[in-house]
């Protein structure tokens, strides 16, 4: 039973990052003609798509895919907990701990994305790939302000160490 629920648990943290990042890519206002973000959206338009008839976006914010990552964490809380323990939370406390849920997700997300960031700057610094630029689109928006403040140090970017422990302060802050 374990392995099924490590499958389901698995399958469920993949879709729900893959909402979690289509929705962090909007709020970028990354380029979607990147293949990875053409993939990205590919993989979630199933369920975004029919959300987006029934919600309207507000600002720039696009419910629907604020709905979908809640809806993907929902999904994968409701079915681990039930492969589990055989019951669901009450529904107040199962909405809280899903909001966290994608709290805490979104930071990681964050925290894995900027060490890549900055390990491809010093693996290949300058050459574009989609992956970089992708990752760009995601990271200066939170490296960029810190920059300003603490400029780089005999060549050397701090930036992306003091944006991963304000990110970690922020979790255990939430959790």
């Amino acid at each position: 039973m374990d392995a099924v629920i490590f499958i389901v648990d698995t399958f469920l943290s993949l879709a729900v990052y893959a909402f979690l990042l289509r929705l962090l890519l909007q709020l970028s206002r990354a380029d979607f003609r990147n293949p990875l973000a053409q993939a990205i959206l590919k993989l979630t338009s199933w369920l975004v798509l029919p959300l987006r008839r029934l919600l309207p976006p507000v600002g720039r914010v696009d419910t629907a895919s604020v709905v979908a990552v809640l809806l993907a964490q929902l999904a994968r809380m409701i079915a681990v907990s039930w492969l589990a323990v055989g019951a669901v939370m009450a529904p107040l406390p199962l909405l809280q701990a899903t909001v966290v849920a994608v709290l805490v997700a979104t930071l990681g997300l964050y925290t894995v994305a900027i060490i890549v960031y900055a390990l491809l700057s010093l693996i290949a610094p300058g050459n574009y790939s989609p992956a970089s630029a992708l990752l760009a689109t995601l990271c200066e928006p939170l490296l960029a302000p810190v920059r300003r403040l603490l400029p780089p140090v005999g060549g050397l970017d701090f930036s992306p160490l003091l944006v991963i422990v304000a990110l970690q302060a922020v979790k255990l802050l939430i959790t």
